[in-house]
C-alpha cells in the first residue's frame, strides 16, 4: 500500500493536473512473507531492495509543488511495482513464494498501489486538459564495473511530443542554472522500457497524459548531503518552471 501521503489535492497548474509517485521508496519486506524471504538485510539496504533517496526527493517534490505522493513501502526485491504483471522480473530470485503468497502480493500491494495512481489520472482527466505524471527514482552510480557519468537523468518516450515538450522546457530550465550537475536524456535506462509510466501512457490518450521518470545518481545521497539537498533543490523548482511555460 502507499506510503502517507503528502500535504493537499495535487496541484493544478493552469490546464495541466500533476501526479507524484515513486515505485521504489522503500524496501520492507511485511511479516508474513519474511519466512520465505531470502535477501540479506544488506541486499535489502542496497540499491537492489529499492532506490535510496527517491522518497526523499519524491516528499521534496510533494512539498515543494503541494502534491499528494503516492509511494510504494514495500521492497521491489519483494514485488517490483514498476513493472508489469506478465514481467519476468516482477518478482526477484529472492522471492521464492508460491502461487498463493504471489497473489497475495498482487492483491494487497502492487495491484492497489498501480490502482491509486491510475484513478488519480483518471480523475485530473476529467477535469483538465492533460497530465504530467512524475515518477520519482535513483540510480546507482556504478554498474557491472562501469562508472556512469550521469547525475540527473529525464526518461521519456522520444516519439511521444507531450513528453519531448516537458522533458525539453525541464532540461531548458535545469541548464539555465549553469548546474554542473551532468543531465542527461533517458540515460541511464531508456523511457519507453518496461514501467508504471509506460503502462499508462499506452493506457491514456498520447496528447493528454505525460510520463515522465527523473533518475538521480544515489552518490548523492549517499555520500554529498550537501550537493544532494542542492540537488533537491534545483530539480523541484526547475520542474515547476518547466510545468508553468505548458501553461503560458
Amino acid at each position: 500500500m502507499p506510503l502517507a501521503g503528502a500535504n493537499a489535492e495535487c496541484l493544478m497548474m493552469g490546464q495541466v493536473g500533476l501526479v507524484l509517485s515513486c515505485e521504489h521508496a522503500g524496501n520492507e519486506v511485511p511479516q508474513v512473507f519474511s519466512t520465505s524471504f531470502r535477501a540479506s538485510k544488506q541486499t535489502l539496504g542496497s540499491h537492489r531492495g529499492y532506490d535510496p533517496g527517491a522518497h526523499a526527493l519524491a516528499q521534496a517534490f510533494a512539498t515543494t509543488l503541494g502534491l499528494r505522493l503516492y509511494a510504494q513501502s514495500v521492497s521491489r526485491l519483494l514485488i517490483d511495482c514498476n513493472r508489469s504483471e506478465d514481467s519476468p522480473t516482477l518478482f526477484s530470485p529472492f522471492s521464492p513464494l508460491t502461487a498463493d503468497a504471489r497473489a497475495r502480493l498482487l492483491n494487497e500491494h502492487y495491484r492497489p498501489y498501480r490502482d491509486a495512481v491510475k484513478a488519480e489520472v483518471e480523475r485530473l482527466l476529467s477535469i483538465h486538459v492533460r497530465v504530467v505524471h512524475l515518477s520519482v527514482h535513483s540510480f546507482t552510480p556504478e554498474l557491472r564495473g562501469k562508472v556512469r557519468a550521469t547525475d540527473i537523468g529525464l526518461l521519456f518516450d522520444p516519439t511521444h511530443a507531450f513528453e519531448t515538450s516537458v522533458c525539453s522546457r525541464w532540461r531548458s530550465a535545469l541548464l539555465s542554472t549553469k548546474t554542473d550537475y551532468v543531465v542527461h536524456d533517458n540515460e541511464p535506462y531508456r523511457g519507453d522500457g518496461d514501467g508504471l509510466t509506460t503502462t499508462l501512457r499506452n493506457t491514456f490518450p498520447r496528447d493528454r497524459y505525460a510520463g515522465i521518470e527523473l533518475e538521480v545518481n544515489q552518490k548523492y545521497p549517499r555520500r554529498h548531503p550537501v550537493r544532494w539537498s542542492a540537488m533537491q533543490l534545483l530539480v523541484t523548482t526547475t520542474f515547476a518552471t518547466a510545468i508553468r511555460q505548458l501553461t503560458s
